[in-house]
């Protein structure tokens, strides 16, 4: 067929056949080249997209007029959103409507994230909540400087039903009660740190907000009283109560007798509970589908033992931390046929025969994390093979009888292994990792402090685990410039890669790495034989990076940094910290690249106070949160200081 038909035949579909066709891309860059194509194609992008994740905060108005139909807006990666950009955003983007000219992207808005958003108040909040109507979603966490009045604003989204409120450290009892009176379709709160909640609060939340279907109270300094009113929660289904410290064995008897929905209940580090405590949830519950006890018990009773085997429909249990009778795991394996999922890292007691009676019933498990259990060996990994061919996640840090043997019964068996944890294994090889990667499904390996890799062993990872997106190679002081070259050819879809400390690594294997498209998040500490060539060639190669640690590396000059602040205009986070970059480069680093949130700027010894001083006027507007000297408290202008803290931005001090 003549290339002109073919094209005539393509631009004819319609353009429900169009929409059909872009729904099926999955990656955001087949939908990149769909858009790319041709304009008919970009006008079913602008039509179709219904989630934008924005990067850069000067493109927002254009990316907001360009696609109208938006139901999902991620606004948590913009280094700067305050309540004037989000009132001319409500005032210049879209046709009028009321006093303010709302666009037509808040109209069909459902989903809200403003993580991290700092520079947002309770101003911009409101408008935001007025003019969405259909909002159902927002998350506010780690908004440090959020409390009562910004939940106030959040209370005008009375349609809201998902609300996440972790680290608002500012949020008392008044506030919550603003969101339990005005947003009573909640189903799903989450406060983790919200340390000014009381029991008075959580009590009016569970009178009012008789629908949460998910409830997450963790680090809350909240007693007893609490679970009592969380216990009348008729629909609530999931529970966090991690590292609540006041609530002890009485309190989860109220448990045991409400909630009678629940599915999944989160205790760990709650240190007043026991096993007693436990029982009654267990008892209580028989339909549980998950248990995280982790760090919680000193021991696994015979008494809860006896309970949990009741649990037949059990699929998540964590109990890492505890003493385990070996016993224990035949009466898991013979009564839990439905876990998928269990956490025993840490745990006394786990041994070979253990794991063999637990893993010969347990056949249909997905997740297992053994970290810290010093006592297996090989034959207890070949009974996880054997028995587990569902395996996706295995982590086995400090497991350090584990050699080539094991990995060759998962490499036979476990295909399906997307995650495994090797870090501190000395007896992983690189004959083990040539087995390892027959697992051609892996997307994290994690290989810190494995002493006896090379080159060649990541070579066989490299040839045949192509869709690695996560890799730790932490004091793999065996890796070089070669195992690099043969990791960018292979695993072109990495996106976070560990180097501290493989002090093999030169520029020319930087080279390889800025061949590396996707690489988003990099460490590489204390390379001492790179150079500002080799920072260039990652600079100029790794676009979308937006995460890079560069400590102790003392031999990068300031040509490297100014190749990073003309070319890592994503960047997000940096650590500098003992560079030898001098006072014009880190003015040029902290001034030029806008996303910048976060940044360590710890013994830089070619700068000065004048240079700091710059630095910080530089991004003062948008820094989130900058690590400096404590002796530069005392030298530093009292105006730049007072400017960073009323911008919003948190300084620790070394």
């Amino acid at each position: 067929m003549p290339p002109f038909q073919s094209n005539k035949n393509i631009l004819s579909l319609t353009e429900d056949l169009l929409v059909r066709i872009y729904e099926i891309l999955v990656s955001e860059s087949d939908r990149k080249s769909f858009r790319l194509a041709c304009r008919e194609f970009l006008r079913i992008d602008s039509l179709t997209r219904k989630h934008l994740r924005i990067l850069r905060i000067e493109f927002l108005p254009v990316l907001l007029h360009k696609y109208p139909r938006l139901q999902s807006l991620d606004l948590s990666a913009c280094p700067r959103i305050e309540d004037g950009v989000v009132s001319l955003l409500l005032s210049q983007v879209g046709p009028a409507s009321n006093s303010l000219r709302f666009g037509n992207w808040t109209r069909g808005l459902k989903s809200l994230v403003l993580s991290r958003a700092t520079g947002l108040r309770f101003s911009g909040l409101e408008m935001l909540a007025r003019a969405c109507p259909c909002l159902e979603s927002v998350d506010v966490s780690y908004c440090c400087g959020f409390g009562d009045r910004e939940a106030a604003a959040l209370s005008f989204a009375v349609g809201l039903r998902e609300l996440n409120m972790d680290k608002c450290l500012g949020l008392t009892d008044v506030g919550l009660a603003k969101i339990a009176v005005g947003c009573l379709k909640l189903e799903k709160l989450s406060l983790k740190w919200c340390m000014e909640i009381t029991d008075l609060g959580v009590d009016l939340l569970c009178k009012k907000c008789v629908d949460l279907k998910f409830l997450d109270v963790s680090y809350l300094k909240v007693t007893n009283e609490s679970l009592h009113s969380i216990a009348s929660l008729l629909k609530l289904e999931a529970l966090g109560l991690m590292a609540c410290p006041l609530i002890d064995d009485v309190g989860l008897q109220f448990i045991e007798r409400g909630c009678p929905l629940l599915k999944a209940i989160d205790v760990s580090r709650c240190q007043g509970l026991s096993s007693s405590g436990l029982m009654f949830v267990v008892r209580g519950h028989g339909n549980l589908l998950e248990l995280n006890a982790g760090y919680c018990l000193s021991e696994l009773s015979t008494a809860l033992l006896h309970q949990i085997k009741n649990l037949k429909h059990l699929e998540v249990i964590r109990i890492d931390g505890a003493r385990i009778p070996e016993s224990s795991f035949q009466v898991i394996s013979a009564n839990c046929k439905s876990l998928v999922e269990i956490g025993v890292s840490k745990c006394v007691g786990v041994t070979n025969m253990g794991l063999m009676r637990l893993v010969s019933g347990c056949i249909n498990l997905r997740v297992l994390n053994l970290t810290c259990c010093h006592s297996i060996t090989d034959a207890a990994i070949s009974a996880i093979a054997n028995s587990c061919r569902n395996l996706v996640c295995l982590k086995l840090e400090s497991c350090n009888m584990i050699t080539e043997k094991g990995l060759c019964q998962l490499g036979s068996f476990c295909l399906l292994l997307e995650e495994i944890d090797l870090t501190d294994c000395c007896g992983v090889n690189d004959k083990g990792l040539e087995y390892l990667s027959r697992c051609s499904e892996l997307s994290c390996l994690k290989l810190g402090l494995c002493s006896n890799i090379s080159d060649k062993g990541l070579s066989y990872i490299s040839s045949n685990c192509k869709k690695i997106h996560e890799l730790d190679l932490y004091r793999c002081t065996g890796i070089g410039d070669d195992g690099l070259d043969s990791l960018s050819s292979g695993c072109k879809e990495l996106k976070k890669l560990n180097l501290s400390y493989c002090n093999e690594v030169s520029d020319r294997g930087l080279g390889y790495i800025g061949r590396l498209e996707e690489l988003c998040d990099l460490e590489m500490r204390a390379l001492n034989k790179i150079t500002g060539v080799g920072l260039e060639s990652v600079a100029a190669g790794c676009k979308r990076l937006a995460d890079l640690d560069l400590k102790h590396c003392e031999k990068v000059d300031d040509l490297g940094f100014w190749a990073l602040a003309y070319y890592s205009r994503n960047l997000r986070q940096i650590n500098l910290s003992y560079c030898a970059i001098s006072d014009m480069a880190l003015c040029l680093v902290m001034g030029n690249l806008t996303r910048l949130q976060e940044a360590k700027l710890v013994h830089l010894c070619n700068v000065t106070v004048e240079g700091f001083e710059l630095a910080l006027r530089a991004c003062c507007i948008r820094i989130k949160k900058v690590k400096l000297l404590a002796t530069l408290r005392f030298m530093l202008s009292a105006e730049i200081l007072e400017t960073l803290h009323a911008r919003g931005c948190i300084i620790r001090w070394d």
